[in-house]
């Protein structure tokens, strides 16, 4: 009774005072904004909604936040290109926002494109693939999946550096580009970020972006997802559209979200997926696209069937994995247990040792590569460069070698193999097809098959992504844990280390063509359990200072 009479007391005498002497500002509570560090989708919007701040803030946060770490302080370099557009189409969407509310749960929200996802060029941005050889060409258009973000009321933030020509040049090391330099881990100094999505991996581990796309053919969304502490989608090849993309192969590429949860990387992919009729492949999904948010379900392995792939894919003699990696990977398994699920343990992949000496994935790649980036070089509206085809690309890489061949990050191998292809023959038919069986009928869907599962979980480093890739199967990545702070220090570059202290790896969830609702289901339901992400954060000279505080009202 004291204590109310007290506070009754003060609110009288602050009426008191603001009536008497009404110049001097009443007391209010301080406005509370979202850490950006991890701000999550739901929570931007929330603040959007109220008022609380705008797009135009996000935007000017977000570019602040990008400009402390990328090319000063730990030179991340993380981001190839601000969009000079962002601004006005913040402004844009602000003022769509007041006068007839919001288009979707995107509306307002800044994403960042890794640079092989083509923008208009009237926006004012490059599409490269992190090439001098695209500097300043003119693409048709916007990529499809970048069509259904705008609809959907999103503003394009930027283009994040990314292994060049997405790790399918040469013996280089991951998040190298010409035009982009050497992008690193924000978790231990000059780590290895992964790729080739490297730049989209590290922007959405420190906030540098609300949410981020890459692509993968191999490994290239699910690597710096599990590298940088994200959640990363790796969707069904078809689900979501590739036109627009630089390519490598219609057969493996696809477009996907890293972001900072399972939440987030579920709402992006209800925004992007669907049927593009400039993507025949897309034609083949799913009537319909499921809401992937509807997935979001905390009990989702109970009465699950999960299987544990030994053979080959937790040999860390045939992997070269840390042995810490295993170790997490346990307490992973006891943690699903322990959620309801029943693990089958081992449930082995029939075609596991045959990847490892199988060669059939880089013939089909050599051979589509060539044939798709000719198509590309072939679609520009303009290119200065006047490279024209992939045997000019390499003659350009040689011919300008302060750009493209600096030292350390002169290799051209890859390029060089698959200009050497002579087209689509019956090697590159019964390689691919020889691929559908080692990842689907002999892999991924016999070990299905076989005992009556829902899914497979592997940690995301090693071969984990090989069978999902060459069949074109759907993985979900979420964080599993870091490396101890006494692990070998290896070397994974001319600059860059891995294993490093504090480097993050990911738990991942394999299944079947267009089986995303449920494995999403799986990885929320560990997600919410462990909230591993949340158990360490980058170090401190690579963590932005600017927050919105530092940007509304100033």
């Amino acid at each position: 009774m004291q204590l109310f009479n007290l506070w009754a007391w003060i609110c009288f005498f602050q009426l008191q005072c603001a009536l008497a002497f009404p110049g001097i500002p009443s007391v209010k509570r301080a406005t509370k904004f979202p850490d950006l560090y991890e701000a999550s989708i739901a929570e931007l919007q929330a603040g959007l909604d109220a008022g609380t701040f705008t797009s135009v803030d996000l935007v000017k946060a977000y570019f602040a936040r990008q400009n402390e770490v990328n090319l000063q302080g730990p030179e991340l370099r993380a981001i190839l290109e601000q969009n000079p557009s962002a601004l006005e189409e913040a402004a844009f969407l602000d003022a769509e926002r007041k006068a007839h509310g919001k288009r979707s749960i995107l509306h307002g929200i800044p994403v960042l494109l890794k640079d092989n996802i083509a923008t208009t060029a009237s926006e004012g941005m490059n599409t490269t693939a992190g090439s001098f050889a695209f500097l300043n060409s003119i693409v048709p258009g916007d990529a499809g999946v970048v069509k259904r973000l705008r609809k959907a009321g999103a503003i394009i933030l930027g283009k994040a550096n990314l292994s060049e020509f997405a790790h399918f040049r040469g013996n280089q090391a991951s998040g190298w580009s010409g035009r982009g330099g050497q992008s690193t881990n924000p978790y231990f100094p000059k780590g290895d970020p992964c790729g080739s999505s490297s730049g989209s991996g590290i922007a959405s581990a420190i906030g540098l972006a609300a949410v981020t796309l890459g692509t993968e053919t191999d490994g290239s969304i699910t690597c710096p997802t599990s590298n940088n502490n994200n959640v990363g989608i790796k969707p069904t090849v078809g689900l979501t559209s590739r036109a627009g993309v630089v390519p490598i192969s219609q057969n493996q590429d696809t477009v996907g979200p890293i972001v900072r949860s399972v939440a987030d990387a579920a709402a992006v992919l209800s925004i992007i997926a669907g049927p593009d009729p400039n993507d025949n492949f897309t034609l083949a999904q799913p009537k319909v696209v499921p809401d992937f948010t509807k997935a979001l379900n905390k009990n989702a392995l109970k009465g699950k069937r999960i299987g544990v792939p030994r053979k080959v894919f937790l040999n860390d003699s045939i992997t070269g994995n840390d042995p810490s990696i295993g170790v997490e990977f346990e307490k992973a398994i006891a943690t699903i247990k322990a959620l309801g699920a029943t693990v089958i343990d081992p449930a082995d992949l029939p075609s596991a040792e045959e990847f490892v000496i199988s060669n059939n994935e880089t013939i089909v790649l050599d051979v589509d590569f060539k044939i798709q980036l000719n198509a590309w070089f072939a679609s520009l509206r303009f290119n200065p460069s006047g490279v024209e085809s992939l045997a000019q690309l390499i003659a350009f890489n040689d011919a300008n070698p302060t750009l493209e061949e600096p030292k350390g990050f002169e290799d051209n191998s890859i390029l060089i193999e698959s200009q050497a292809t002579t087209g689509r023959n019956s090697t590159y038919f019964q390689a691919l097809a020889d691929d559908h069986v080692l990842g689907g009928s002999g892999g991924i869907d016999a070990a299905l098959k076989a005992h009556n599962l829902d899914a497979l979980i592997l940690p995301a480093p090693g071969f984990t992504t090989a069978p999902a890739a060459v069949v074109g199967y759907p993985i979900v990545t979420v964080p599993l844990g870091f490396f101890p702070d006494n692990v070998t220090i290896g070397s994974a570059g001319p600059e860059t280390f891995y294993p490093a202290p504090g480097i993050p790896f990911g738990l991942s969830f394999l299944g079947t063509a267009f089986s995303e609702f449920e494995l999403i289901s799986f990885a929320f339901a560990y997600e919410q359990k462990t909230q591993t992400r949340l158990a360490r954060k980058a170090f401190a000279a690579a963590i932005p200072k600017t927050q919105l505080s530092d940007i509304v009202g100033k």
